[in-house]
């Protein structure tokens, strides 16, 4: 890992929450993710699966978390089975956690070898009247592929079929998206290695790039600040691009006249950042391209007072989307005569704004979090209005993470240049 290490405090406090939900006589067991093979003998960049790294810190493949309150013995109420370490493995992968280094990173004191699992697991299930598995539980989640969690849920239900079976899912989803302020400072660290990428950029882009040449000088000065790189596949979209909502192609060159659409985030300490500006190549918008761009941002504004704990995530969204019919009224792209006659399905805003505005973000970038309870201090949010004009190859897009407290809210990227202005002075400088 490249980030600083982080205080076990925070993963203690973590399983605790996690744990007073738990029903009574409950073992609740977390794997790791798999290195995943891509052809050969090769591998891909390994990252840990959220739920384990939040309830232990432990950022490695082929381990175990297993938590059981009331276990009546007092070694085995919080277990760390890992990948155990060897000469040869240090020589060819670098050392493993040991017993003593795990428990400085979790807090766990009782710590043994992956190979002993399943000895030890039978002596604790057996006291159990209920076992928590977890599965990879989002709305956007296809699951394709079998996970370690999917392959322990087969072997254990068939090991054990007679105990009573529950997801760890709804209790965590639920603890991730309320952050602790450790969290907060991992995720503020995040953004501000994302800043330094901005202004990085800013200086660089001019007509004649190539989008790729952007984010190679984004991804420099992530790695140069500890981060493992981008929180998620970057968008560099010019001109036509901005308008194709998910282009990660990032091969065109960028041409004098056209705006830039970059949706990018550093991760830090496996917390995601996620920013979103429109940049103009030339160094300076063009009359449309400003009128655009602002109108974007007033509607990005107005989110901000929207969005405040009590309020539900469908009912922000709704509030959002009156905001835009009147921007895209005022830009002539819309009249009062198509609201009125609109499918009440697809609004008519959504001819050129067509995805959400807020997300949950954390652990992962499009992070756990109940979209129909009310949304409540703790929280972190993006909020991204976008309008999208095609016959324009036109596309702006405006993003900022923000933390949701009793007294509004606390913009993470308020140090990030967003005014029109304000860009084209950076550009300029």
């Amino acid at each position: 890992m490249k980030y600083l290490p982080i205080d076990a405090k925070l993963f203690v406090k973590n399983r605790a929450k996690f744990v007073k939900r738990l029903k009574k006589n409950a073992i609740a067991v977390l794997n790791s993710n798999d290195i995943m093979p891509t052809n050969a003998d090769g591998t891909m960049p390994f990252r840990q699966n959220n739920d384990l790294f939040y309830l232990s810190g432990v950022d490695q493949e082929e381990s175990i978390l297993v938590l059981y309150p009331d276990c009546p013995n007092p070694k085995h109420r919080e277990v760390l089975f890992l990948k155990k370490t060897s000469p040869e493995i240090a020589i060819w992968e670098g050392e493993k956690l040991s017993a003593e280094k795990a428990f400085e990173t979790s807090g766990i004191e009782t710590v043994y070898w992956k190979e002993d699992f399943e000895k030890v697991f039978k002596t604790m299930i057996f006291e159990a009247d209920h076992v928590y598995l977890s599965d990879n539980e989002h709305l956007r989640a296809s699951n394709p592929v079998q996970t370690r969690d999917d392959r322990f849920r087969d072997w254990c239900q068939k090991e054990y079929p007679l105990h009573n079976y529950e997801r760890t899912a709804p209790i965590l989803s639920y603890l991730r998206s309320v952050k602790e302020p450790e969290e907060i400072a991992m995720m503020q660290t995040a953004c501000n290695i994302t800043a330094k990428s901005i202004d990085r950029v800013l200086k660089f882009i001019k007509p004649g790039v190539m989008e790729y040449e952007i984010q190679a000088e984004l991804m420099h000065e992530f790695l140069i600040n500890r981060s493992r790189g981008f929180a998620y596949e970057p968008i560099i979209a010019s001109g036509f691009n901005a308008c194709v909502l998910h282009y990660i192609e990032n091969n065109q060159e960028c041409k004098d006249g056209e705006v830039i659409l970059m949706d990018i985030g550093a991760e830090y300490g496996n917390y995601a950042s996620d920013l979103t500006r429109a940049i103009p190549v030339s160094g300076k918008f063009t009359t449309r391209q400003k009128e655009v761009y602002n109108a974007v941002l007033e509607v990005m504004k107005g989110c901000e007072s929207i969005l405040k704990p009590g309020i539900t995530l469908p009912d922000y969204h709704e509030q959002v989307g009156h905001l835009m019919e009147k921007q895209l009224i005022k830009l002539g792209l819309i009249t009062q005569e198509d609201i009125d006659n609109q499918d009440p399905n697809w609004p008519a805003y959504k001819k050129y704004f067509m995805h959400g505005t807020s997300h949950y973000i954390g652990l992962d970038v499009h992070d756990v979090g109940s979209w129909t309870a009310p949304i409540e201090a703790g929280m972190v949010f993006t909020i991204e209005p976008g309008i999208y004009i095609r016959e324009e190859n036109l596309g702006i897009r405006l993003e900022n993470d923000y933390l949701v407290t009793e007294n509004g809210l606390k913009n993470l990227m308020a140090h990030i240049p967003i005014e029109a202005d304000d860009i084209e002075a950076a550009m300029n400088s």
